[in-house]
């Protein structure tokens, strides 16, 4: 009886691990969404997000002295991949983009995008075959910067 157990948790675990094309779909979504903000390209977030795609921080009101939950959505998103670096001045020649897979199944995924002056905690999901990023939770490296 255990040995039937044993073998049916593995390969439960089988059918949620992820594929090496997974990892690559993961990685290549995570670097789209954060490429397209080092060289302006609306295409490319889109192609990285969900349409429902929620992103969060917090954020001081110096006005009110008081903290409150900073958020974007999917339009938003495209529209900081086109107009946020159309100077090409909001990123290091070499900027940094470090995609850290954190747990992965079969249809979701958590990662951790460590970027020049942030980090990204993004969950991704996976709909008809594609991965997308579905929500996203940032803050700079130095939270003093949020106001």
């Amino acid at each position: 009886m255990s040995i039937v157990f044993l073998s049916s948790i593995f390969c439960s675990l089988q059918a949620q691990s992820q594929t090496k094309e997974d990892t690559l779909a993961i990685r290549q979504a995570a670097l789209d969404y954060i490429e397209s903000q080092h060289k302006p390209n609306p295409q490319q977030m889109a192609r990285a997000i969900h349409p429902l795609l929620e992103k969060r921080t917090f954020w001081l009101n110096k006005k009110a002295a008081r903290e409150f939950i900073y958020e974007n959505n999917s339009e938003g998103m495209v529209m900081t991949a086109e107009f946020y670096n159309k100077s090409g001045d909001k990123f290091s020649s070499n900027p940094q983009k470090d995609v850290v897979l954190l747990d992965v199944m079969d249809k979701t995924a958590s990662v951790k995008l460590i970027a020049d002056t942030w980090i990204d905690y993004m969950h991704l999901v996976k709909v008809n075959g594609e991965w997308k990023i579905i929500n996203v939770l940032w803050q700079y490296k130095d939270s003093k910067q949020h106001q």
